[in-house]
């Protein structure tokens, strides 16, 4: 999957708006991260619950991982070689619904580690 196919969904998602983090290309949601590309790794930086991404990287680990920056981060890592375009839409929404909750102040992953800090 390319990025600018990754573009066209999260584009078409209500209020989300194309920026940068980090000095890459990311996408947010009225200001809140839900996904960034990591170019370097050939993926991209999805917001998700560490809950969930546990259940994906089990289930498909060369499509999905982290490093050890994100252990202690609500983020996930999505292999763009590998995903199939439908799970990325269903990742995106999923993040849109999570960043969207956080900047009404009703939930989400909040955009805070386990420990607290905000995400990188």
């Amino acid at each position: 999957m390319t990025f600018d196919a990754v573009r066209k969904i999260a584009l078409a998602l209500d209020n989300v708006e194309e920026g940068s983090s980090y000095g890459t290309p990311a996408f947010k949601v009225r200001g809140a991260l839900m996904a960034r590309l990591r170019d370097d790794l050939g993926a991209l930086v999805v917001r998700m619950s560490i809950e969930d991404r546990e259940e994906l990287i089990a289930a498909d680990p060369k499509t999905y991982f982290i490093t050890d920056h994100y252990l202690n981060y609500p983020w996930i890592l999505v292999n763009l070689a590998r995903v199939h375009p439908d799970a990325m839409r269903d990742l995106l929404r999923a993040a849109w619904r999570s960043a969207a909750a956080e900047k009404k102040g009703t939930g989400g992953t909040k955009g805070r580690g386990s420990r607290g800090k905000l995400d990188k």
